[in-house]
């Protein structure tokens, strides 16, 4: 606790000097990252370093919808499979293995593109919001969700039962971005990118009607706030967050796609990184996805035997972890967070009050003052 304090208390600084400054030395400071892990220990941990970070996206978007706003989404990973799938197709080439569909465009050109075409998908997947709320809105875009992963499951153009192979990796010049090293700094740059938009949108006047009408859509109406173009808006702000994570997926190494990379189980995974970390708090997300994203794939192997069968045990491991958290931690890490945040403020307060109680004090003892009408003023 002592040491989040003084982190706090240098961000802070930072950011009284410039809003960025914090946001440049935490991007200085996870420079070195990859080298430390491939020093101390393996490769393999900069690959889950590059998921976690492709996890922090689809995190703090799907907060933005859920958190921010209070829709009720479960088809944030039919948007992930839309972003990853439109990015592959269009960077592959044509005539591509098992008779995949490709269009040889450039990387760089392909993942803006699925970012927009995941954008207008996020749209769709928000016009029921417009009449539907509650487990009904959830229903629906859980159906909207898996109908993407089927069409993609049964399409041969689409990769189908094989997949989609030989993804191009991203390149500058002659250096192809094709390691785990090299591909961490493009997925961690984007997750910064991603927190710091996101506390963009939480302070700005889009990000109070989002909460105005996450507390109480008829009185955010009354107030003149235009409920439906601002859930809307929030479901194709949050479609980008996983437009990008999707794309950004596509291309990392070993360039391989397949449906099962979208199945509810994921989008569960990605409901209980929420809920962990708090529904509403940017950092709590963020702690949330990388805490989930380790115990992920730390309990992939779980298995238990009965009658001689093998079970994966770890849909009902996470199940039951969200099950608990909502029931004795419903404000998840967030709202530890943010006691932490308000007890440092009320002590601050309160040292700064009682000094100047002690200095007015100290006024008083040495006379110190001026008389007005007979009444002395320290």
């Amino acid at each position: 606790m002592i040491i989040l304090s003084k982190l706090t208390d240098i961000f802070e600084y930072l950011a009284k000097r410039h809003r960025l400054l914090p946001w440049l030395l935490a991007y200085v400071l996870l420079l070195p990252l990859p080298f430390v892990l491939a020093g101390l220990f393996n490769e393999y941990l900069i690959d889950l370093v590059n998921r976690i970070c492709l996890f922090i996206l689809l995190a703090v978007g799907l907060n933005i919808v859920k958190g921010f706003c209070g829709q009720v989404t479960v088809g944030h990973i039919g948007l992930y499979a839309i972003g990853a799938v439109t990015s592959a197709v269009l960077s592959l080439e044509p005539g591509g293995f098992g008779g995949a569909l490709g269009f040889g465009w450039p990387v760089w050109l392909a993942i803006p593109t699925a970012v927009l075409v995941t954008a207008f998908a996020g749209l769709i997947i928000g016009l029921p919001s417009v009449r539907l709320q509650g487990a009904y809105l959830a229903l629906a875009t859980l159906g909207l969700g898996e109908s993407v992963r089927i069409f993609i499951a049964v399409t041969p153009a689409l990769g189908s039962s094989t997949g989609l192979m030989m993804i191009p990796s991203p390149s500058v010049g002659s250096f192809t971005l094709d390691s785990f090293t090299s591909y961490y700094y493009i997925v961690m740059t984007a997750a910064l990118f991603g927190i710091y938009f996101s506390f963009s949108i939480l302070r700005s006047a889009t990000g109070r009607a989002f909460q105005a009408i996450r507390e109480d859509t008829t009185a955010a109406a009354v107030n003149g706030i235009n409920v439906i173009k601002y859930k809307l808006l929030a479901f194709v702000f949050s479609a980008v967050y996983a437009g990008l994570a999707g794309a950004l997926f596509a291309h990392m190494p070993p360039g391989y796609l397949h449906h099962n990379n979208f199945t509810v189980i994921e989008m569960v995974t990605l409901l209980l990184m929420v809920v962990l970390g708090g529904i509403g708090n940017v950092w709590g997300g963020v702690i949330g996805a990388i805490v989930v994203a380790i115990a992920y794939d730390q309990t992939k192997d779980l298995v238990f035997y009965f009658m001689d069968r093998p079970i994966v045990i770890q849909p009902l491991v996470f199940g039951l972890s969200m099950v608990l958290l909502v029931m004795f931690m419903p404000r998840g890490i967030g709202g530890w967070i943010e006691d932490f945040q308000r007890n440092r403020r009320f002590i601050r307060r309160s040292e700064e009050r009682l000094s100047c109680l002690l200095y007015t004090s100290d006024a008083a003892d040495e006379g110190l003052g001026v008389d007005l009408g007979g009444r002395r003023i320290i």
